[in-house]
């Protein structure tokens, strides 16, 4: 029976505030799922199972045909999870007192929830319930299994003996034999309260206790998608055996198709691949309402556009948990949607946001106004806040050689973090620039938890060997959305836009529709500044050595004169500039400053003014310096230069950098320098 199956941890899973899915299947060994409300362990030994009688009305009919069933807990803010195999003994209208107990455990579920970020309207819509439907269903277990997510997904904990699950005699099918006697639901009155005497099984996806709804398209349940809420996958193994699974991934394909995340479950892989019929429910991250899909599996995708771009979310959250040798796609099994149908509460659509298109045109007469890089910069941050309505932004540049991504723009924070860095494949942003693909996660506490549960199961089974140094978030201390798109310049990423919101569900489909549509018109206007100015910097003359003349200004190939390179005295306390050229680190009176390559710059510049007074340069001379270690190809040099820019800004700096002209600029010195280079 079901409490000798288990042990203390598991009884108090079952009897907490835990998700419960209940799943049965078919004569055709087509599976069939609904999300119940509560369990109890009777003192016999078995175990009750609290269920709408609406909303499970095609599971419980299918079993007065067979007594097959499988049931799921899961915790959601730990996904501890525990799956129990075993026989439906029986079903009846819930009594009074029950109702006592479904609603502590409701609540119990509602406290968990509000631990990952869930508010109440989402848990009500989730769990709401008429007594007057509330059905209990008895079972008895022969089988229990780990499904909390992590290797071990799937693996039996307890079994009481060979015999089979279900009635004692089977068709080929696994279904009874003719005139085999199953006893699942005889002690149900026909009149009970959503439980009809029989559902035929075309009916499957109904709720007949309501009366059927207009099935959405998938589209129109896109939002459901997004993985802020796991989906709930039932299958069926060729013995008649009924499989639960929660999937951290249901990613839409097209109207009339979904991916499915393969990783541990190779449970429900096996059954697909046997029987590729299946169910999923999947949640509206809002409002708690259920959709039921029926699904065929036609096939796994292991490369290509689909599977590398599901690849890159999960690695995304595997990366702030050091997961990412841990916790990786396998495959993306894609299935055909052949029916879709509302399976609890109301449809209820997402709060529409700002009108995409008038924004896009906007922020994109903005972008294509900007005249340097400094302003593209700010302007498209600017853009995103006053027209998309995105308070906390950045942008962020590779620099390909030393494998990570730098700041050089954000908006919304304390601090501007210019000159941070992330290592490519490194949390949200890294990973999207990484496998160059737009990557949105909706809610983040929710999301978190679950890579957190998969490091806590690999720990126990000793791979804490393959873990990464885990990464704090960039920007927000504990954002709840976040969404990161790649830049491209002509061809290749070259940095990302990214993103957050201290709001849950704060990106949809269109914002991301919306910011890949601005990345690529950003990359492709850094694109023309920077062939511009290379042509002008080929074209018009270097800067000459030696001291610039007080009268001398340098001036743009468009005429506009550009204010003069007039050297200043340095007066004050003399400042110590030291140089570690293992990584180009740079330091002001012991004071970090920046490294890389836009400290190679600095050392350089305040190296020949300290030589010869210069104060006048151009880009142009900085490509050919050979004590700056600039790549071959797409060197991205203005960015440097604005990162340096920036930094000195923010610091407070002596030193100054001014644009002077196209492909040129000054350097402004206030005090002595006093140059040190340390090894």
């Amino acid at each position: 029976m079901t409490r000798s199956l288990l042990q203390p941890e598991h009884l108090a899973l079952i009897e907490g505030g835990v998700g419960v899915s209940v799943a049965s299947r078919d004569r055709a060994l087509m599976p069939d799922l609904v999300r119940a409300l509560a369990a109890r362990i009777e003192p016999s030994g078995e175990l009750t199972v609290f269920l709408s009688g609406a909303d499970g009305a095609s599971v419980l009919a299918n079993l007065r045909d067979s007594d097959a069933v499988a049931v799921v807990f899961s915790q959601p803010s730990t996904h501890r999870t525990l799956q129990l195999k075993g026989r439906a003994l029986s079903a009846a209208p819930a009594a009074p007192a029950d109702l006592a107990l479904v609603r502590q455990r409701r609540d119990a579920m509602f406290r968990d929830l509000a631990k990952i970020g869930f508010d109440e309207r989402f848990a009500q819509g989730l769990l709401h319930f008429d007594p007057q439907d509330l059905v209990a269903l008895r079972l008895a277990a022969d089988s229990a299994f780990e499904q909390t997510p992590g290797p071990r997904a799937g693996a039996a904990i307890a079994t009481a003996g060979p015999r089979p699950v279900g009635a004692p005699r089977r068709d080929a099918n696994g279904g009874p034999a003719p005139g085999a006697r199953v006893p699942a639901l005889e002690s149900v009155p026909a009149s009970a309260p959503g439980l009809p005497a029989s559902v035929p099984a075309a009916a499957a996806s109904a709720t007949p206790a309501r009366g059927p709804r207009p099935a959405p398209s998938l589209g129109a349940i896109r939002h459901c998608l997004e993985g802020a809420t796991p989906g709930v996958i039932a299958t069926c193994a060729p013995d008649g055996t009924p499989n639960v699974s929660y999937l951290s991934q249901v990613q839409y394909v097209d109207e009339g198709h979904v991916a499915l995340s393969f990783q541990f479950f190779n449970k429900t892989r096996a059954n697909v691949l046997a029987n590729p019929r299946a169910r999923l429910i999947v949640i509206d991250p809002a409002h708690g309402a259920m959709y039921r899909l029926t699904l065929r599996y036609l096939r796994t995708e292991t490369a290509g556009p689909l599977f590398e771009h599901m690849r890159a979310m999960l690695e995304s959250v595997a990366s702030h948990a050091g997961m990412a040798d841990v916790f990786r796609l396998l495959g993306a099994d894609v299935y055909r949607v052949e029916a879709l149908a509302v399976a609890h509460g109301e449809p209820t659509g997402l709060a529409e946001g700002p009108s995409r298109l008038a924004a896009l045109r906007a922020a994109a007469a903005r972008i294509v106004a900007c005249a340097d890089l400094h302003a593209l910069l700010d302007e498209t941050l600017a853009a995103l806040h006053e027209h998309l309505r995105i308070e906390h932004s950045m942008l962020l540049l590779l620099d390909r050689a030393a494998g990570r991504l730098y700041t050089v723009a954000s908006r919304g924070y304390p601090a501007s973090g210019v000159g941070s860095e992330v290592p490519l494949g490194a949390g949200v942003v890294g990973v999207a620039v990484k496998e160059g693909t737009p990557i949105r996660l909706s809610r983040l506490t929710s999301a978190y938890a679950y890579g957190r549960a998969i490091r806590e199961a690999a720990a126990r089974e000793g791979l804490a060997g393959a873990f990464e140094t885990e990464i704090p978030f960039p920007g927000l201390v504990a954002p709840r959305s976040q969404l990161a798109v790649p830049i491209r310049m002509a061809g290749d990423t070259v940095g990302a836009l990214l993103v957050e919101s201290t709001e849950d569900l704060r990106f949809g489909y269109d914002d991301e529709d919306a910011l890949a549509t601005l990345a690529a018109l950003v990359g492709q206007t850094m694109h023309v500044l920077q062939q511009r100015d290379d042509l002008d910097a080929a074209h018009g003359p270097a800067a000459q050595p030696g001291p610039a003349s007080p009268d001398r200004a340098a001036a743009g190939r468009d005429g506009t004169a550009s204010a003069a390179c007039e050297p200043a005295a340095a007066t004050g306390e003399p400042v110590t500039v030291r140089h570690y050229p293992a990584d180009h680190s740079v330091f002001l009176d012991g004071d970090y400053l920046i490294k890389g390559v836009a400290g190679a710059i600095l050392w350089a510049l305040v190296s020949e003014h300290t030589v010869t007074g210069r104060t006048a340069f151009s880009n142009r001379e900085l490509r050919l310096d050979p004590r700056i270690p600039l790549p071959e190809i797409g060197d991205n040099l203005e960015a440097r230069l604005v990162l340096l820019q920036r930094r000195l800004v923010e610091r407070k700096a002596c030193v100054r950098i001014e644009k002077s002209g196209r492909g040129r600029f000054c350097l402004r010195v206030e005090r002595p320098l006093v140059l040190q280079q340390v090894g």
